[in-house]
């Protein structure tokens, strides 16, 4: 679903690194992180040309805790909080398991439109206090948020006093077009400006080790935060992960997973316009794991969740697209993910969409 594949994962390399003797591999962590581990994550930005300062980075259990920990600390109960419709579904969740209020803003083909905001904040009678984007490559729909709007965004943030924060778990990933810079960059050292990263999509998920950029007075209450929660990450993987680092093989590693991302993108969305035509619109992300699709035509009536049955019983499977709304929306759209499959595995995968489609929709081709 939204996991790389296991295949792609480098578990030779890793084995390889944990059998290196690592001086108290096996102790208590600092909550903040490896010391290793956050210069190694320095590092890594600074290559990916998206210099941080150390003092602003907090390693986590995966990026779930570091949105957790910002929900956290950040949400009290009927604080209103922005996000794009649709969203990952556990972003929804978490902002609901602090008793928040979601406030759902529509999202195009240049990602979340921020000139919507303004209008659909007034009409709620409240001011914001959080704004939950992912600018690259989004979940569920494969979509970037443009540059203009990321600046138009940090405005209205400021205009407000909210934070945004920024959940990029696939921003590495881009395979096509140009890098947009991120807000860290359009605003260096903003302390409204909260982001969240995570191995999991670019190294392993199971490490379940990410890291937070914050600002350092916020940063010290996410470390207490987090104290309570775990007292530290799983030392033996953060320690893995910054000898992964260290020795230079992620770059690598990310080159290769551009060049297969690339290519089973491009198989999916061939796969779809031959199966489907114009019956169906798919976003055409230019990097990630997701892209999105729209029922229309012959099937615009059919919903996503009644098919989801049907389509199991066909060998297929994927996430229909009310589960990216707390409204419900979407039941004419679904989530389809090209990286944990090969191109043929896609090509069978869209035929039986297909078939599970036709059977919904009565028999008849379109």
């Amino acid at each position: 679903m939204g996991a790389p594949n296991a295949e792609l994962i480098p578990e030779a390399e890793l084995a390889g690194l944990y059998t290196r003797p690592a001086e108290g591999r096996y102790d208590y962590a600092a909550t903040e992180g490896n010391p290793q581990l956050i210069e190694q994550i320095v590092a890594y930005h600074q290559r990916l040309g998206q210099p941080v300062d150390p003092a602003r980075v907090l390693v986590t259990t995966g990026g779930m805790q570091g949105l957790d920990i910002a929900f956290k600390l950040l949400v009290d109960p009927g604080d209103l909080v922005i996000v794009e419709s649709p969203t990952y579904t556990n972003g929804i969740s978490t902002v609901l398991s602090y008793q928040g209020q979601v406030l759902e803003a529509p999202v195009d083909d240049q990602g979340l439109v921020v000139e919507r905001l303004p209008e659909l904040v007034a009409a709620t009678g409240k001011t914001p206090k959080a704004i939950y984007v992912i600018p690259n490559f989004q979940n569920p729909s494969g979509r970037t948020l443009s540059e203009a709007r990321r600046l138009r965004l940090l405005e209205l943030a400021a205009q407000w006093d909210a934070f945004i924060i920024d959940d990029d778990p696939y921003g590495a990933l881009r395979f096509e077009g140009q890098q947009v810079p991120g807000f860290a960059q359009l605003s260096p050292d903003n302390p409204r400006l909260i982001s969240v990263r995570t191995f999991s999509k670019v190294l392993a998920p199971g490490l379940r080790v990410g890291w937070m950029e914050l600002d350092p007075a916020l940063r010290a209450l996410a470390i207490s935060a987090k104290q309570s929660m775990d007292t530290c990450t799983n030392a033996p993987m953060q320690q893995l992960v910054a000898d992964y680092l260290a020795d230079g093989r992620l770059d690598a590693h990310l080159d290769t997973l551009r060049s297969v991302y690339r290519e089973r993108k491009q198989a999916m969305r061939t796969a779809l316009a031959d199966a489907f035509g114009e019956q169906v619109i798919a976003t055409d992300p230019q990097g990630g794991f997701f892209l999105w699709l729209t029922l229309r035509g012959r099937y615009a009536g059919i919903d996503t969740e009644a098919l989801f049955e049907v389509a199991l019983r066909h060998g297929v499977a994927y996430i229909p697209g009310p589960a990216f709304s707390d409204a419900g929306a979407f039941s004419d759209a679904l989530r389809l993910c090209f990286a944990t499959s090969t191109p043929e595995r896609i090509g069978q995968g869209v035929a039986r969409l297909h078939a599970a489609l036709e059977e919904m929709a009565g028999g008849e081709q379109p």
